[in-house]
């Protein structure tokens, strides 16, 4: 079970993960070398299982978001292709197996409508799709990647 100064310093390093552990330290009233083994802790028990860098897509010459709506026929042999597909476009930037109408979201990074028709074709020649739709972002309201921490089941303080 996690305490309250784990939660704070999972809160801490999921908004930034460069932050110094002296800094950290001092948010949650440890030294930074018991804060240092808190931190190993958290990893060795898969509450963080990474650190990444957030880059701009707009500079990086990825200014398009798109979200493509996926309806297939369903079996092991087209998920499996499906997947090994995906694994391969580094465009798709995630996959949702969804409940509903709907059985795939998909979210791509790309440089232009033109070059979403390339991944698109990409993805029909290697699986067959049933119906297909593209809706692109126009406007970003909201991107955390941090998650919620009210939930955490918590122990001793």
């Amino acid at each position: 079970m996690l305490d309250q100064r784990d939660i704070t310093i999972l809160d801490l390093l999921q908004r930034d993960s460069d932050m110094p552990v002296a800094t950290i330290a001092e948010a949650v009233h440890l030294s930074p070398s018991a804060c240092s083994r808190r931190i190993a802790d958290l990893r060795r028990s898969g509450y963080i299982t990474g650190s990444t860098a957030h880059l701009d897509r707009k500079k990086l010459g990825l200014p398009l978001t798109l979200f493509v709506i996926i309806n297939a026929r369903h079996s092991a042999d087209w998920l499996s292709r499906f997947r090994e597909t995906l694994a391969s476009i580094p465009e798709v930037l995630e996959c949702h197996r969804l409940t509903g109408q709907a059985d795939y979201i998909l979210k791509l990074a790309v440089p232009s409508i033109e070059h979403y028709d390339h991944v698109y074709k990409k993805l029909i020649d290697h699986v067959e799709i049933h119906d297909v739709s593209a809706h692109i972002s126009m406007e970003t309201i909201k991107d955390s990647r941090a998650l919620p921490l009210d939930f955490v089941p918590r122990g001793q303080s």
